[in-house]
């Protein structure tokens, strides 16, 4: 299971806000990346965020990962947390007997 996280500023947080924190905020990520926590990040297109799908079982385990970061600390960013799996009727293909 993963946990798609999508982060995107708090309304009236500035650019020189999360500047101010961005340094601490790339290392601790880089370290839960490093860690197998964070299985991909992305930068949203439209330049209002970032998205990370996390290793864990739970939205509430994604969560407290999550509050670990700087910008979370700081309270400066607004998180989406959406539970994710496997597309399960892709096991209708493998026919009745593989079904769980």
């Amino acid at each position: 299971m993963e946990v798609l996280v999508l982060l995107a500023p708090k309304q009236g947080v500035t650019v020189q806000q999360i500047m101010a924190v961005l340094p601490l905020e790339i290392r601790a990520t880089v370290k839960l990346y490093l860690d197998g926590k964070i299985r991909q990040w992305y930068s949203r297109g439209d330049g209002k965020g970032v998205l990370f799908f996390l290793k864990a079982q739970t939205e509430d385990e994604a969560r407290a990962i999550m509050e670990t970061l700087p910008l979370a600390k700081e309270q400066l960013m607004e998180h989406q947390y959406i539970p994710v799996g496997p597309l399960m009727p892709l096991r209708m293909l493998l026919g009745t007997e593989t079904q769980q």
